[in-house]
């Protein structure tokens, strides 16, 4: 009798070929260790504003636990439109032209199998968060990296772009402020982008889940700029910026016809987001800006001691103007990004992201978010400090 594995159940080539979350694969190695300082998981360390679960508890005793709308609620809805109206001036119909999901990276899911074609290719800028290149790929399209480098703040050009565009180039997915990089994107730039979408006549799709998160100049709505409304898809959620990351509430606006597309996908695979997210989704866009505020304001200031104190110690590191992310070189080390990622869990109990979990031109950098504790910053600063030294000093063990 055969009591192996059930050939009937083996997994598609397609999922067999998709790589391991870079993030994921390195944090099962933190698993069980004690005494760890992460500096990995992009997840804010405040609670909930407690506004939002007072509501959610007041909803609850009310027995609101049923299904929404697919599109989600309406009461949401307006609420998304009304703020994105009054911060960026652009419009959109909540009947029609926005759909609540669970979280952005169902938006981005949702988005691409919504739009691709087999075969049909997308620009994605990288470094960029894992989901980009793995929703074009799982929606049958082919993700078109751009590799940025440090010599242009990791932003990408139009140049860049037009560089990379085939017969076969159906869009640009953007995500900026960017994880993992921290860098921003500034609006001529992005102006230029938009008119080279226009020129070829291609799709974008802007994550703009970081953009309160912009600590130098103004964050620059990309559907704001002329032109680009029409041909895009504006992605943002409440996991960064309410510390909401549990409750997976994200939320895409764009012309109806797509948005209409996406709410198909949405409700055979997930029906709607659930109604207790949505309420304190809502209760987060009417009643906690100032909690909001208070909450970047303090990453702000944590961004200022941890990317100096990174090159007080021997890790360079450009000023990342927005997210919860710094993005330091390792490059002169000798190392790789996930030797050095490895090595400093096991010797000093500091975890970090190697760069090549964003693609390969994150090879020679960490992902370091500030969304922890000052304590908690500055015992890092110390404990890299002193790996670096052991490192200089060939005490390290090195993994092939």
């Amino acid at each position: 009798m055969n009591t192996g594995p059930c050939q009937a159940l083996r997994i598609s080539r397609a999922v067999e070929e998709m790589p391991p979350s870079g993030i994921r694969e390195f944090f099962d190695l933190v698993l069980g260790m004690d005494n760890v300082i992460s500096l990995g998981v992009g997840e804010p360390d405040f609670a909930t504003p407690w506004k939002i679960c007072d509501a959610v508890i007041d909803s609850l005793r009310r027995g609101m636990t049923s299904y929404t709308s697919n599109y989600g609620m309406i009461e949401l809805r307006r609420a998304i439109a009304a703020d994105i109206q009054s911060r960026y001036g652009v419009e959109y119909d909540p009947e029609t032209e926005i759909v609540v999901t669970m979280g952005v990276s169902e938006a981005m899911d949702a988005a691409m199998r919504a739009l691709l074609n087999p075969g049909d290719e997308v620009l994605v800028p990288e470094p960029c968060y894992v989901s980009y290149p793995a929703c074009v790929s799982m929606a049958g399209g082919v993700p078109v990296t751009i590799p940025t480098t440090i010599d242009t703040d990791f932003r990408p050009t139009a140049g860049d772009l037009k560089r990379a565009i085939t017969e076969r180039t159906r869009g640009i997915i953007l995500g900026y402020p960017s994880n993992p990089t921290g860098t921003i994107m500034p609006r001529k730039d992005l102006a230029a982008i938009a008119e080279l979408a226009a020129a070829h006549d291609l799709f974008v799709v802007s994550d703009e889940i970081y953009c309160h998160m912009t600590y130098v100049g103004e964050h620059t709505c990309f559907p704001a700029l002329p032109g680009a409304r029409e041909r895009t898809l504006l992605m943002n959620g409440f996991s960064k910026a309410y510390a909401m990351t549990g409750w997976r509430i994200g939320y895409a606006c764009g012309p109806a016809q797509v948005i209409e597309g996406m709410v198909r996908l949405h409700a055979y695979t997930a029906l709607c987001a659930p109604i207790m997210g949505q309420i304190g989704a809502i209760e987060a866009l009417t009643n906690c800006e100032r909690e909001m505020q208070d909450m970047v304001r303090q990453y702000d200031q944590r961004r200022r001691v941890f990317i100096k104190g990174l090159n007080d110690i021997g890790l360079p590191c450009f000023e990342a103007k927005g997210a919860f992310y710094a993005f330091p070189s390792i490059s002169h080390t000798g190392l790789t990004s996930k030797q050095f990622s490895r090595a400093l869990l096991f010797e000093e109990n500091v975890a970090a992201v190697p760069g090549t979990a964003f693609g390969k031109s994150g090879e020679g950098y960490l992902r370091c978010t500030y969304a922890t504790s000052m304590e908690n910053l500055k015992e890092a600063l110390v404990r890299m400090e002193r790996f670096l030294d052991k490192l200089k000093a060939g005490k390290v063990r090195i993994e092939e």
